[in-house]
C-alpha cells in the first residue's frame, strides 16, 4: 500500500483570525456576569453561614451550627466533577455557547430555591434535605460554568491580549462576592439582625432570579467562539458524516496523551481555590466565631479588601501579556509560602488596621493567582478536547479546595490553634510552587490546536512574522540536532570493522 504525503499549506495572513471588539466585549461581559452569578450565591452563603447554621440546624452547639452550615456548601463540590464530565463533553461536540446558557438557568435557579426552604422548625429534617439538594444542583451546574466561560474568552480574545481580558472574568467572581456581601450588610442593618434571622436572609437568594434572567439574555445572543466554528469547519472538510453526531471527544486520548497538561491544571486551581476560599468563604465566619468581631464588621472588612482586589486584578492580567503567566503563578506561590503565618499573625493580634493589613497580604497573593488563572487554563489543551479536559481536571481540585471552610473550621475547633488556616495555606503554597516551576509558558501564544489571533491588521502582520521566526528557529534547531547526530553516528560507524 502506498502512503500518501500530507500536503501542509504555508500559513498566510488569511488564517489569522481577527477579533471582533463588538463580539469580544459581548463575550466577556456575558461570562464575567455569569461568573459574578455563581459567586454572588457562594458569598452570600458563606456570609450567612452563621445564620444558615441557626435556622437549618438548631439544635447543635454553635461551633457545629457553623461546621455544619460550612459543611453543606462543601458537599456539592463532590458534584460538580460530574458537571464537569457532562457539560465538558457536550461543550467540546456541540459548542460552548450552549452550555454556558444551560448553565446560567440551573444556577439561577438552584439559589433562588434556597431563598425558598422552609426553617427546621417547620418542616423538620427535610430542611436541610431541600438545602442540600439545591446546593448539589449548583454544583451540577457550575461543573461546567467557570470552565466554560473561561474557554469562552480565551478563544475570543487575541493571543496578545488574553492575559488582560481573561482576568474581567475572576473580576466578575470578585464582584459577585462583593455584591453578594453589600446586599447582606444592606439587609441585615435595614431590619435587624432579628428579623434577618427570621426572614430577612432569604432576600439575597431571591436576587438570583433577575441576575439570571439578564445573564441568559446575554448569552443567548452571544455566536460561538472562532476557535470552536475553525475546529467544526476543519472537521466539515474531512467527516461530513462523522460532523452529524458532533465531534467525537475521547477520554483515552485526553488522560493519555495530556496528563502533563492535566496535573499542571490540577495544580494551579488547588492552589488558587484553596486561597480563594479561604480568604472569601471561611475567613468571614472566622473573624466572627473565633475573633468574636461581629457579623456585620466582619463582613465590611472582607468587603474592603475584596473592592481593593477588583482594582489589582485587570493589572495582573494586563502585566502577565507582557511578561508570562507562570511567574506570577512561582511568585504568588513562594509568598504564600513565606507570608501566611507573618499574615495571621496580623489578623490575630486584635487591632484593626493589622487584621485589616494581614487579610490585605492574603488578598493580593490571591490576586497573583486569578489574574492569571482563566488566561493559563485553557491554553493547555486542544480545541477538541479543551473542555473535556479543563472542566474534568478543574473539578477534580475543585473538588479537593471546596473542603477547604469545613476542614479547617474542623482543625482550628480540634486544636484550639488559630494559626491552622495557615498552615493549611502553607502546604498548598508548595503544590503551586512545583506546579510553576514545571508548567509551560503560555502568554502571547495561539492556542492549541487554534490559529493565531489578532486584534487588527497590523498585528496580524507581527503575529504572521513572529510565527514564521518561530518555525525558522525551530529548523535551525532541527538541523543542529541532526548534524550531531551525524557526527555520533560516524563516530560509532568507525569503531564497527563492517559497517561502512
Amino acid at each position: 500500500m502506498r502512503s500518501r504525503k500530507k500536503t501542509v499549506n504555508p500559513i498566510g495572513l488569511q488564517d489569522i483570525t481577527i477579533v471582533d471588539d463588538a463580539k469580544m466585549r459581548k463575550a466577556i461581559t456575558a461570562a464575567a456576569l455569569g461568573n459574578a452569578m455563581e459567586w454572588f450565591d457562594f458569598g452570600v452563603y458563606g456570609f450567612v453561614a452563621y445564620a444558615l447554621g441557626k435556622i437549618f440546624f438548631p439544635g447543635a452547639d454553635p461551633s457545629v451550627q457553623m461546621i455544619a452550615a460550612l459543611a453543606t456548601f462543601s458537599v456539592p463540590f463532590l458534584i460538580r466533577p460530574i458537571g464537569g464530565v457532562f457539560f465538558g463533553a457536550i461543550g467540546d461536540k456541540y459548542g460552548r455557547q450552549k452550555v454556558l446558557a444551560a448553565t446560567i438557568v440551573i444556577m439561577s435557579l438552584s439559589t433562588f430555591a434556597i431563598g425558598l426552604i422552609p426553617s427546621y422548625e417547620s418542616i423538620g429534617i427535610w430542611a436541610p434535605i431541600l438545602l442540600l439538594l439545591a446546593k448539589m444542583a449548583q454544583g451540577f451546574s457550575v461543573g461546567g460554568e467557570y470552565t466554560g466561560a473561561s474557554i469562552f474568552v480565551a478563544e475570543y480574545a487575541p493571543d496578545r491580549k488574553r492575559g488582560f481580558l481573561g482576568s474581567w472574568l475572576d473580576f466578575g467572581s470578585i464582584a459577585g462576592f462583593v455584591l453578594g456581601a453589600g446586599v447582606v450588610v444592606l439587609i441585615s442593618s435595614v431590619i435587624g439582625e432579628e428579623k434577618f434571622l427570621e426572614w430577612g436572609w432569604r432576600l439575597p437568594f431571591f436576587l438570583a432570579l433577575p441576575l439570571g434572567m439578564v445573564g441568559l439574555y446575554l448569552r443567548n445572543a452571544l455566536e460561538e467562539t472562532p476557535a470552536f466554528q475553525q475546529h467544526v469547519e476543519k472537521l466539515e472538510q474531512g467527516d461530513r458524516e462523522g460532523l452529524a453526531h458532533g465531534p467525537k471527544v475521547s477520554f483515552k486520548e485526553v488522560a493519555t496523551k495530556h496528563w502533563r497538561s492535566l496535573l499542571t491544571c490540577i495544580g494551579v486551581v488547588a492552589a488558587t481555590n484553596v486561597t480563594y476560599y479561604m480568604l472569601l468563604t471561611y475567613m468571614p465566619s472566622y473573624l466572627s466565631h473565633n475573633l468574636h468581631y461581629s457579623e456585620d464588621r466582619g463582613v465590611l472588612i472582607i468587603v474592603a479588601i475584596m473592592v481593593g482586589m477588583l482594582f489589582v486584578q485587570p493589572i495582573i492580567g494586563f502585566v502577565s501579556d507582557k511578561i508570562g503567566r507562570r511567574p506570577f503563578i512561582i511568585a504568588g506561590s513562594i509568598a504564600l509560602l513565606l507570608l501566611s503565618i507573618p499574615a495571621f499573625k496580623l489578623i490575630n493580634s486584635g487591632q484593626l488596621g493589622l487584621i485589616f493589613a494581614g487579610l490585605l497580604i492574603i488578598a493580593v497573593i490571591l490576586n497573583f493567582f486569578i489574574g492569571v488563572m482563566a488566561s493559563t487554563l485553557p491554553a493547555m489543551f486542544p480545541t477538541h478536547i479543551r473542555y473535556s479536559a479543563l472542566a474534568s481536571a478543574f473539578n477534580v481540585s475543585v473538588l479537593i479546595a471546596g473542603i477547604t471552610p469545613t476542614a479547617v473550621a474542623w482543625l482550628v475547633e480540634t486544636t484550639n490553634d488559630l494559626y491552622m488556616p495557615a498552615y493549611y495555606l502553607m502546604v498548598v503554597a508548595v503544590i503551586g510552587l512545583i506546579t510553576g516551576l514545571t508548567m509551560k509558558e503560555t502568554a502571547n501564544k495561539p492556542l492549541r490546536g487554534a490559529a493565531p489571533a489578532a486584534s487588527d491588521l497590523n498585528e496580524a502582520r507581527e503575529l504572521l512574522q513572529e510565527h514564521h521566526d518561530n518555525i525558522e528557529q525551530k529548523i535551525e534547531d532541527i538541523d543542529t540536532q541532526i548534524a550531531e547526530l551525524q557526527a555520533k553516528r560516524e563516530n560509532l560507524v568507525q569503531q564497527h570493522p563492517r559497517i561502512d
